[in-house]
């Protein structure tokens, strides 16, 4: 399991990072901290050649303002290719609010239309559904690593998906290396934390909600 310090890259690998925006989002979120992501393109960056870092999200349609436009437009100007795709907001039989947008498809064909000009993908999520994404990777000869966490209860990635990997990396050992830090101003309470991505969802094909757990000790 590695942390920041001990990840194994080779010397001069040419890496892209994939991020599933959501899952990302709710394991930091599980493990009680906010992602700096200027830190953490710049933590792989001193790990070998980069060369390219994808966020994917689904953003709501039909919004005048979405909440996580800021970030968005953060990202796309600061090294990142955003990848987004409009999310579908419904009412299911019990009147529960759902919302529809998985970008696993967008993230697997961008990886296998770039592995053969890289050397070591990072891929920022723990769905199990990946696991046949990596493993054809791996048949053309490139090292995959899994970013997620087992810190969580239950754990934010599946059990195949970890053994799959090359390399799993536990997103909380990366804390340090990669948390926001607030400067001059009081914690923020639960609903002051930053919006939720949307897309992350379950195996019925609807987003899901995570609770953020207990502050990191």
């Amino acid at each position: 399991m590695a942390k920041a310090n001990d990840m194994y890259f080779h010397e001069g690998d040419r890496i892209a990072l994939f991020i599933d925006g959501a899952n990302l989002y709710s394991a930091a979120k599980t493990l009680g901290f906010d992602i700096d992501y200027k830190r953490l393109l710049n933590l792989f960056a001193s790990k070998g050649r980069m060369v390219r870092a994808f966020y994917y999200t689904a953003l709501l349609e039909d919004q005048e303002y979405s909440p996580i436009r800021p970030l968005v437009d953060w990202l796309d100007y600061n090294g990142y290719s955003l990848v987004t795709k409009p999310a579908k907001e419904y009412t299911d039989s019990q009147g529960r609010r759902k919302i529809k947008g998985n970008m696993d498809i967008e993230l697997a064909i961008d990886m296998m239309e770039m592995v053969d000009r890289l050397d070591h993908v990072v891929l920022f999520s723990g769905d199990g559904d990946f696991r046949s994404l990596i493993e054809a990777v791996q048949r053309k000869g490139v090292r995959a690593s899994v970013v997620s966490t087992i810190r969580s209860s239950p754990p934010m990635i599946a059990d195949e998906l970890r053994r799959q990997a090359d390399q799993f990396i536990e997103l909380d050992l990366l804390a340090d290396e990669i948390e926001r830090v607030h400067q001059d101003r009081p914690p923020r309470r639960e609903e002051e934390t930053a919006p939720e991505p949307v897309g992350d969802e379950d195996s019925e094909g609807v987003a899901t909600v995570v609770r953020r757990g207990p502050p990191r000790r």
